[in-house]
Parts: C-alpha cells; sequence; structure tokens
C-alpha cells in the first residue's frame, strides 16, 4: 500500500515521508529488525529474494519503505543531530547500515544486472539514493573507518578488463557506485581516458608525426584579456591539443621561449593569480579562504563569458596534469560533480562553508521551540546591492506566505538553497560550460567534492621524498653525485619538517601538495640547475657553466646569493655552495621569504 501510495499520490509524497519519518522509534526499530535477519544485516536473505518480484516478497517491501523513509529523513537532519545528538540513528548504525547497502546495491548491479528496464527497479530506486546519501555526509565529515566503501569481493584487475571490454556492469559501477573503487584507480582511469582521448583526436605524436599546435600571442600588460580573447574562440579539440606561449614583456617585446609546458603553466599560473582574486569580484572566499562565485559578478558586463573562460583553464590544468593550488568551497564543488541536482541533496549541509553566521540563524529556527509565527517571517530574502534593496521570493508569492512552525523546515533549506544555489547559478552553469568543453562531465562524476580537489590541488600527504628523487632532472653540472645535491636532499630529509617539504615544494611548482599519482606524473618535471649567476644575467647552459658545475669549481663564492626558481618549468636554481650549513640557511631563507622566483 505504501509502494502505490508514494507511486500515485507523487504531488504529497514529501507530506507522507514527512509524517511517517516523524513517528518515535520507527525507523529505529525498523533498522533493529532488519539487523536481527542475518549476518550483515541479513544481507543474504535480501539477496536470495532478489530472484522474486518486490510485490511478492514482503521483506524487499519492507527495506523500500526503510530507505525512502531514511533517505528523506537523513538529508533533513543536520550535523548536530546526525553526529552529535545521533538521533535517530547511532554512528554505530549508520556504519553498518552503509556497509550493508554499499554491498547489496553493488550486487544487485554486478550480480543480478539490475537497471531501469528490470522489474526489480523500484528496489534499486529507494536502496541507491540512501547509500548515496549516506557516503555523500561521510565524504563531507566521516563517520566511517577508513576503507569502509571499498568492495573487498571486487578484484581490480577483473573490473579493468572488463571496463576495457565494454561490460555493462562495470560501465554501470563507474557511473552509480564509483566510490566502491579504489580512489587511486579512478585518478589512473582519468588519466588514461585523457590519453585515449588525445590520441582518437590526433592530439599525440605518432610515426614521427608531430600533431597540430596552436600558437597564443600574450601581452604582459593585457594578460586576462589576450588570454579570453584566444581561448574563448578556440574549439574544444585545439584546446585540448598543444598551446604554445609568445609572450610578448611590458616594453613590446618577445621574450625568449616557446613551448607547451613551461611557458604555458606560466601563463596558466599567471591567469589563475588574476581571475580568483577576490578584489577582481569574479569569486569570493570563504571565512576559511575557499573559493566560490561571486553572486555580484554581474558588476562586469561579460561576466559569464568570464566564467565560461576560467573554466576553460582550469580544466585545460587538469586535462594536462598540472596541479594548481587553487582551493575551492566545497558546495562549488558539489555543483561541480551535479550532487545538488539530485531531490535529496541539502544545501544546509554545507550551509557553514559559505556563511556561518546564516547557517547559526537557520539551525536557531530550526529548533525553536516557541510559535515561530511571531518572529514575522516570510519566504523571501532582501538582498543589499550595492545600496539597493531587491527582495527575492524563496517561492513563488513567498513575500506573501509566513513562516510557521509546519512550514520552517521548508523555509530552512529554500533559504540555504537560494543562497548556495539560486545566487551563482548562472555563473556556476557558466564555468561548467567552460570546464566541460575540455573534460568529459561523466569522468567528473567519478569523484566525490573532496577527491575533485585533489585532481585539481594535488594529494593531502606528505611529499614523497624518494619518489621526489627518482624523478628529478639535473641540468647545469649538477647529477644524483654531486655534493650540493647529496646536501639538498639531506636537508629535506632530516633538517626540514613537513611544513617546510611542502613550502619548499610550493617555491619549486607553485604548488605546496605532490601530484595525485606521484612525481612521475608532474609536468613539467621537477628539475634542479647549477647556476654561477643572478637570475637576470643567467642566459642558461653553457659548456663552461656545466663542466665548472660538475666538477665542483667555483667561479665566485656564492655565499651571498640565495637559491631561486622558475616555477613555470618546476626548475630550482641552485648555486653552488661550498658548505651544507650555508645551502641549509639560504634555502630556509628563500622558501619562507614567499617572494619566489624573483628573489635573488
Amino acid at each position: 500500500m505504501f509502494q502505490t501510495a508514494m507511486s500515485t499520490l507523487t504531488e504529497i509524497k514529501a507530506n507522507i515521508l514527512s509524517g511517517l519519518t516523524y513517528m518515535d522509534n520507527l525507523l529505529p526499530s525498523l533498522w533493529h529488525f532488519i539487523t536481527e535477519l542475518g549476518p550483515n544485516s541479513g544481507i543474504k536473505l535480501f539477496l536470495e529474494s532478489l530472484n522474486s518480484s518486490v510485490e511478492s516478497q514482503p521483506i524487499l517491501s519492507l527495506l523500500m519503505f526503510f530507505c525512502d523513509c531514511s533517505s528523506y529523513l537523513i538529508t533533513i537532519l543536520d550535523d548536530v543531530e546526525l553526529y552529535e545528538h545521533q538521533k535517530p540513528f547511532k554512528l554505530d548504525d549508520l556504519i553498518n547500515m552503509s556497509s550493508f547497502l554499499n554491498m547489496f546495491v553493488y550486487k544487485m548491479i554486478w550480480e543480478h544486472n539490475i537497471d531501469s528496464n528490470s522489474r526489480q527497479h523500484s528496489l534499486f530506486v529507494s536502496t541507491h539514493p540512501l547509500l548515496m546519501i549516506l557516503h555523500q555526509r561521510d565524504a563531507r565529515r566521516s563517520f566511517a573507518p577508513d576503507n569502509h566503501w571499498l568492495i573487498k569481493d571486487l578484484k581490480m584487475s577483473l573490473f579493468r578488463n572488463e571496463l576495457e571490454r565494454g561490460s555493462k556492469r562495470a560501465k554501470r559501477v563507474l557511473q552509480i557506485i564509483p566510490h566502491i573503487i579504489p580512489h587511486i584507480e579512478r585518478v589512473i582511469l582519468f588519466h588514461k581516458k585523457v590519453g585515449d582521448e588525445k590520441k582518437e583526436l590526433g592530439l599525440v605524436e605518432t610515426a614521427g608525426i608531430m600533431p597540430h599546435s596552436t600558437l597564443i600571442t600574450i601581452h604582459r600588460n593585457q594578460l586576462v584579456e589576450d588570454g579570453y580573447h584566444a581561448i574563448s574562440q578556440m574549439e574544444g579539440k585545439s584546446l585540448k591539443g598543444t598551446l604554445r606561449i609568445k609572450f610578448v614583456n611590458r616594453q613590446g617585446l618577445e621574450e625568449a621561449g616557446i613551448d607547451q609546458d613551461g611557458v604555458f603553466k606560466d601563463f596558466l599560473e599567471e591567469i589563475i593569480k588574476k581571475v580568483f582574486d577576490p578584489e577582481l569580484n569574479l569569486f569570493k572566499h570563504t571565512e576559511d579562504q575557499r573559493l566560490y562565485p561571486s553572486p555580484t559578478s554581474s558588476v562586469h558586463e561579460n561576466h559569464l563569458q568570464l566564467f565560461r573562460f576560467v573554466g576553460r583553464m582550469l580544466a585545460k590544468a587538469i586535462y594536462e596534469g598540472i596541479v594548481v593550488e587553487v582551493p575551492f568551497a566545497s558546495f562549488f564543488l558539489s555543483q561541480m560533480v551535479d550532487h545538488q541536482h539530485s531531490a535529496l541533496y541539502s544545501p544546509l549541509d554545507e550551509l557553514s562553508s559559505m556563511d556561518k553566521d546564516l547557517f547559526k540563524n537557520l539551525s536557531f529556527l530550526k529548533h525553536y521551540d516557541e510559535d515561530i509565527a511571531d518572529l514575522d517571517l516570510v519566504f523571501s530574502y532582501d538582498e543589499d546591492l550595492m545600496g539597493k534593496i531587491i527582495t527575492h521570493e524563496l517561492i513563488p508569492g513567498g513575500k506573501a506566505i509566513a513562516v510557521t512552525n509546519e512550514n520552517k523546515i521548508r523555509y530552512i533549506h529554500m533559504m540555504a538553497h537560494f543562497k548556495m544555489c539560486r545566487q551563482i547559478r548562472e555563473q556556476v552553469a557558466a564555468f561548467k560550460k567552460g570546464f566541460c568543453s575540455v573534460v568529459n562531465p561523466d569522468w567528473l562524476s567519478w569523484f566525490t567534492t573532496p577527491e575533485l580537489q585533489r585532481l585539481i590541488s594535488g594529494d593531502n600527504v606528505a611529499i614523497d621524498l624518494s619518489d621526489l628523487k627518482k624523478h628529478v632532472l639535473y641540468y647545469g653540472g649538477f647529477h644524483s653525485g654531486h655534493k650540493v645535491v647529496v646536501w639538498l636532499w639531506d636537508i629535506l630529509e632530516k633538517d626540514f619538517n613537513k611544513e617546510e617539504r611542502a613550502l619548499f615544494l610550493k617555491f619549486v611548482t607553485s604548488c605546496s601538495k605532490p601530484p595525485l599519482l606521484g612525481f612521475i606524473h608532474l609536468q613539467p618535471p621537477f628539475s634542479i640547475r647549477c647556476v654561477e649567476v643572478s637570475d637576470d644575467q643567467d642566459t642558461g647552459d653553457t659548456l663552461g657553466s656545466v663542466v665548472r658545475g660538475f666538477l665542483g669549481i667555483h667561479r665566485r663564492d656564492p655565499v651571498g646569493r640565495l637559491p631561486t626558481s622558475s616555477t613555470c618549468f618546476n626548475l630550482l636554481k641552485l648555486p653552488n655552495y661550498s658548505k651544507k650549513s650555508t645551502l641549509k640557511d639560504k634555502l630556509r631563507y628563500a622558501i619562507t621569504s614567499g617572494t619566489g622566483f624573483e628573489l635573488s
């Protein structure tokens, strides 16, 4: 009867669920009953029941009822209720529930081939949303142990082989429950997809034939303008190919160096530095300095075209494996991977990351025990836009609809949705349109919001010096056994702490985090060059400088000079110091000064 009501009375579905979920102890009692059906919440019994229709198996109807009601309830629970009060479910219940659903949904796809055309589709529609709600809550604020979401029964070699052959079930796993695949496997698959696409488009060198490249001329004094006009007019295929940048300095002279790696990275870094500057008002930052599109970006006449351009640039960085240290707000990334399009997505979950005061006020209203009508609230929001008050209705006719105890939950969620989604909908759509013209949006769906941030900005792990050493290129006479190089690695390993090693990496590459798959994937490769002169006199390696660097012959004592870097080439320029203590002091000063490559 419940399923019939849910499928036929769709307009009052929310009211039905609301009434059921607020019945004291109903859902905890149901979950307790399910857990008593056998090991791992009776999963064997439920899987055996899949061979029959839902209608003929009351146990499956019960599971659907529980999942539909729990999905509705957990969506509207805030973090205090879910994690601290632990009502109506204990955290242990959530762990066991997610473990059961994770295995059950996986088995439905992998072993029973349940899809939208199968007779068990209604069961999938009930169980899968609850699984994803729990997974998204855990991704944002963890309640489950490490590796909780992985399916140990699924062998990666088998999965990769099936995916390579175009297996329907492997594709559905990746599309519907990608979290059961280890994160590193999904990153590898992402880069493989990029490589395969480049080959398909003829963008890689084959049989000695160089692929087509696009030359872009950029004036240093109008970086954003030139970049915008060039990139915005390019077709997706050209943007995915090799871009060669020719810089023109402020004196109107062409700079030396045109390539597809270092100079492009320089261009990318300079663009990102400018467009993500909150003073430009394309982006704003939260209290914890995380970026999101500015709701008032329309002060720029072509702001949506600019967002599309920025989206293309960021996607190009990811496409080429260039890590950029740009911290985004989680609610913005959620919209990038389409989590907010789910009917069960709650913007209230992430509101505190944008506006802690508003989140606090809405939480107060949610738990307000008196008559909320006394507060004279209506379903509208007044915004002060440069001195002009603009009223936004949260729902049609909202200015005339009072907030009451009966509808306050809807008001709270509509207010959060307005602030985090509606206000920046156009900006996000434009940014995403640009981003997805380079990176396939289906690939984005494989990652949670924290994982997408790691794909953009590198891994949140300590720097593996042994891995870095394996993939360093040496120039100017330096080599792995050179005394200065040996000193450098010894200082990084024994004298520098974790934070200083991160500063060192940022000093050389402009990003303090290592690439997700290790330094073998850093582009351009990490390099160290022996230098004899200051940056303004440096014209590159010569035969004499290389020989002197190799033999450790000092042209002059470099004790007064500091290490420098060219972040666009991931290049550390190191004087040939005669003492280890000098190297340590100079390097520490250089990486902590915050002045980067221009310091000499």
